[in-house]
């Protein structure tokens, strides 16, 4: 999707809807992070932060990365109201380049689905992982009347577990956890978490 698009809705992005909907993911993201006090999270396509904000008890820190510098605007000024020590931004776009940077959980919801190459992003978020570290990614599954030129239409389970695979990592789980209405593109859809491990 092209980043004029984001830029544009930065402003309004935290609608009702997409609060209520990052709180479902993450309540199912929490469950999977546990205690992670020790380590550090990268949320890539961060944007607002609505997700990964909800998480900074659970880390040591948080480093939420979007390429749309307005929603990063947005993320940084939540930061600073609500007073968040262990949470930064950086502007960046691994589709482009990879800036040199490690963390023990890369995070990736809802965002998958904007990336036209999924097998390249994947292999730089294993660059970006630690030894041992985990890749959750929040997306949805296939959706046949989904149609979008700019974004998959979901995934398949069995698909991307060989996609994660193929880019080095070893999938651990893929789920569906959540049913919604008009979730996806106005339509009806199921979200699910995979974990993967490097």
């Amino acid at each position: 999707m092209e980043e004029s698009v984001f830029e544009q809705m930065a402003s309004r992005y935290d609608t009702e809807e997409r609060i209520a909907l990052a709180q479902v993911i993450a309540k199912e993201v929490r469950e999977v992070l546990g205690d992670s006090r020790s380590e550090s999270l990268i949320d890539y396509g961060s944007g607002t932060g609505l997700v990964s904000l909800e998480l900074t008890d659970l880390v040591k820190s948080v480093l939420l990365v979007d390429s749309s510098e307005q929603m990063l605007k947005i993320a940084k000024g939540k930061i600073e109201r609500r007073d968040i020590a262990n949470a930064d931004v950086l502007y960046s776009d691994f589709t482009q380049e990879t800036p040199k940077l490690k963390a023990d959980i890369v995070m990736m919801s809802l965002v998958l689905l904007h990336i036209p190459d999924t097998d390249k992003i994947l292999r730089e978020m294993h660059e970006v992982l630690n030894e041992g570290g985990q890749l959750i990614i929040v997306d949805f599954d296939k959706h046949d009347e989904v149609s979008h030129p700019k974004v998959h239409n979901g995934f398949k389970h069995e698909e991307l577990k060989n996609r994660l695979s193929h880019a080095g990592f070893h999938p651990l789980e893929i789920r569906t956890f959540h049913h919604g209405e008009r979730i996806f593109m106005n339509r009806d859809a199921s979200m699910f978490i995979s974990i993967s491990s490097k």
